[in-house]
């Protein structure tokens, strides 16, 4: 099956991954997307890259106006898209464009709509988010299935507010951010850094929260015999005062800088706890996503910290492991109190999850092909499950 991905940064890691999930599953896909990169790839994981411009973090009306030019100039792509039988859009601006280039180039297989992140745009109450929600609707009309990464994302916003399921008949799938482990397993997680303090923790993945950052530093600061702070990853510079600043002012605290998906087992195997805390659109966006972080540092042994009442922290309750905690800025306690053996019985909890809680392996990949090329999700009884289903138990 060949298939238009239409993709919000031809640079994202998680695209690279999304793209390996689909060709193992069976999908040849051609990508198309904007770049927040200098220069466009030629192609990504082997597959036809297509670049649709530059655009960038926080300019907001920048990236209307390149979603627009790139919707209307969207039968340019008619010789890349040539015998594509299905369609799939990551993120709201994609898919516009994606549903303007299905028409224009005369594309009749689905159109898949993948959501990963709900923007607080699409939730004001005056008439700007009014506006975004209504375009959403009217793009999901046309769309043959919704993908999401939390189940969250559907009890808290697209049931309620977009009427998925209700007026607007469009099924869905969940497919969570898990690590993607293809072929014969892998090794064994790394093993663990020395149980006592200081207590490495972890911070990986998008650096977009100014208020982690904070409590971070200032724990750092206060407490430098108990805790080491380990940043990688690529921060989102717009959001923060200064962060190499911040970053450099302390010698317990440290800026790796970019790393490669290979790097994960290393980089969370120096640490005892990943940072799964996000505060970003508290209440909102950061109380509903499953971020990328919480499944690559269960699946590399370092224990994830999050919050006790958003999903993060329902999704390890439920699973039996990590450190829930009510209030971070009072995570100095816990950690005090912590002792080595403390620490060994969290590892062992972790170790004790089943892979399949953080880990994505081929039937995970053919399941989601086989949903895209149907439009609808799989069974129940195999591949992956349906929000409906988790939410309800």
């Amino acid at each position: 099956m060949k298939l238009a991905y239409f993709v919000h940064d031809l640079a994202d890691p998680a695209v690279r991954r999304r793209v390996r999930m689909l060709q193992a599953g069976g999908v040849a896909p051609v990508v198309l997307g904007f770049r927040r990169s200098e220069t466009a790839p030629a192609t990504l994981e082997g597959a036809p890259a297509v670049d649709l411009g530059r655009t960038y973090d926080a300019r907001l009306a920048h990236r209307a106006k390149a979603t627009a030019l790139a919707a209307l100039t969207s039968g340019r792509c008619a010789a890349a898209l040539a015998g594509t039988q299905a369609v799939m859009a990551r993120s709201l601006e994609m898919l516009a464009v994606a549903s303007a280039a299905r028409r224009a180039c005369r594309l009749d297989g689905p159109l898949t709509y993948e959501c990963l992140d709900i923007h607080r745009m699409m939730l004001g109450k005056g008439l700007k988010g009014r506006a975004m929600r209504a375009l959403e609707r009217a793009l999901m009309r046309r769309a043959d299935l919704l993908i999401v990464s939390s189940p969250a994302f559907l009890d808290a916003y697209f049931t309620p507010r977009q009427g998925v399921g209700h007026d607007l008949a469009l099924p869905t799938l969940l497919v969570e951010n898990k690590v993607l482990e293809l072929g014969a397993p892998s090794a064994a997680r790394p093993a663990p850094p020395p149980a006592g303090p200081p207590w490495r923790i972890g911070w990986m993945g998008a650096i977009r929260c100014r208020k982690s950052l904070a409590i971070l530093t200032e724990l750092a600061r206060r407490r430098p015999d108990l805790v080491q702070v380990q940043i990688h990853g690529r921060p989102a510079y717009t959001e923060f005062d200064d962060f190499d600043r911040q970053v450099a002012a302390l010698p317990n605290v440290a800026f790796g800088g970019a790393y490669a998906a290979e790097d994960l087992p290393r980089l969370y195997g120096e640490t005892h706890f990943a940072w799964a805390i996000d505060y970003m659109e508290e209440g909102l966006n950061s109380s509903w996503l499953l971020p990328n972080r919480v499944y690559e540092a269960s699946r590399f042994g370092a224990v994830p910290i999050a919050l006790a009442g958003v999903q993060t922290g329902r999704y390890l309750a439920g699973r039996g492991f990590g450190l829930r905690i009510e209030d971070p800025a009072a995570l100095e306690g816990p950690l005090d109190r912590l002792t080595p053996a403390d620490y060994l019985r969290l590892r062992g909890e972790l170790e004790a999850a089943p892979p399949d809680a953080f880990v994505a392996g081929e039937a995970d990949c053919r399941a989601l092909a086989a949903a895209i090329a149907r439009a609808s999700p799989p069974p129940l009884d195999g591949g992956l499950p349906r929000p409906e289903a988790e939410l309800a138990t």
